[in-house]
């Protein structure tokens, strides 16, 4: 059966429903779902500019008892290699981000179950103290909801005393697949999805922006696929009403390397495919970020002809020091390379996708800053 129909009515901004999003995803038509997933890319983005945001990755901290399948990066409690960085570390990381231009920081750790909301509202409040323009775009939901129950105290009061504090914007990490099947083979601590909704929900509602999240590869059904991304468009029907919403919609694919889940890669035409067919499906979100750190700089090119109109953050590494300026360099100039290479002209933006500058034909970030030593 051919899904020309279904792409046709995705492109005269008909909303698709779950049998139309199993037939795409049944269908071997990659290239035809990216053209259409392209073309109502451009009804967002008509000009051919491809933007990226200049941020830092601080993982404040390592502790988490929430003890995903998945998760690589996490100690247990009392381990002997858990940590909770000094507030100072913090601030020296920001302040290299700062250096080189950098506006954003993603600052996420685990679920510590010794850190009460004072932890969290103090180090915020430091942060704007010295460092007034720098966006936090930082947390998670699962933070959040381990921040209330260690502080026994309302999930809304916790984001509203967050958000007062410094914390501008909740990314979405944690949805993985918003569904309770999946969910529970995953991360079975870390609550159904629809907490996870409810909790951007009242982000959105206190005042902050928020991002979507999905990763596919769990061994999640195709059906489960089109429910979460039913899911995050009809929470985000929702949440416009009231605020900011989700400024952006983000899939990329689990890398089960030293992790404790078996699972096949994903390759790239599945990567291509999932992306097309959530730009045809969430019709109400205007920027999807390609993920080109993980699937690679062919395949994040590739990825901007197939409904990405952003290539997320530099993603400064937490380990960089002394070398931060060099690093930012090198990160910078090669996704300007990339994005120049798909044919778009790269523009760096802040976190709410508002432009800050367009490069021109050659230009690099090389002049704008002096060298560190």
């Amino acid at each position: 059966m051919s899904i020309d129909r279904i792409l046709e009515r995705a492109l005269a901004g008909e909303r698709l429903g779950l049998e139309d999003g199993l037939r795409l995803y049944e269908s071997d038509e990659i290239e035809k779902m990216g053209h259409y997933a392209n073309q109502i890319m451009l009804k967002w983005h008509p000009e051919p500019i491809t933007t990226f945001v200049i941020g830092r990755n601080i993982n404040y901290t390592n502790v988490c008892d929430t003890y995903c399948r998945f998760c690589a990066f996490y100690r247990a409690p009392g381990s002997k290699d858990a940590y909770v960085l000094p507030d100072e570390d913090v601030f020296q990381k920001i302040q290299e981000t700062l250096d080189v231009q950098g506006t954003e920081i993603l600052m996420q750790g685990g679920t510590n179950p010794d850190l009460p909301l004072d932890y969290y509202t103090d180090l915020l409040r430091g942060i704007k103290k010295r460092f007034p323009t720098i966006h936090m775009h930082s947390l998670s939901v699962a933070e959040v909801l381990k921040i209330a129950e260690v502080s026994k105290l309302p999930v809304e009061q916790v984001l509203r005393e967050l958000h007062a504090a410094g914390l501008d914007s909740l990314p979405g990490a944690g949805a993985e697949i918003l569904d309770d099947r999946t969910r529970q083979k995953i991360s079975r601590l870390k609550g159904p999805w629809q907490q996870w909704i409810d909790t951007m929900k009242i982000a959105n509602r206190v005042g902050m922006s928020t991002t979507a999240t999905m990763v596919i590869g769990f061994g999640e059904s195709m059906e489960e696929r089109v429910l979460h991304m039913m899911r995050i468009r009809e929470a985000q029907d929702e949440m416009k009403e009231v605020g900011p919403g989700f400024l952006a919609f983000i899939s990329w694919t689990f890398q089960p390397d030293n992790t404790n889940m078996k699972a096949e890669k994903q390759t790239p035409e599945q990567y291509l495919k999932n992306v097309a067919i959530s730009r045809l499906m969430v019709d109400n979100i205007p920027n999807f970020q390609s993920s080109w750190v993980t699937m690679g700089p062919e395949i994040g090119k590739k990825s901007l002809s197939y409904g990405c109109n952003d290539f997320g953050s530099t993603m400064m590494e937490e380990n960089v020091v002394s070398a931060a300026a060099c690093t930012y360099k090198v990160n910078t100039n090669h996704i300007l390379e990339l994005i120049r290479e798909a044919g778009k002209i790269p523009a760096q933006r802040n976190t709410h996708y508002k432009t800050l500058r367009v490069f021109k034909e050659g230009e690099s970030m090389e002049a704008d800053f002096v060298m560190q030593n």
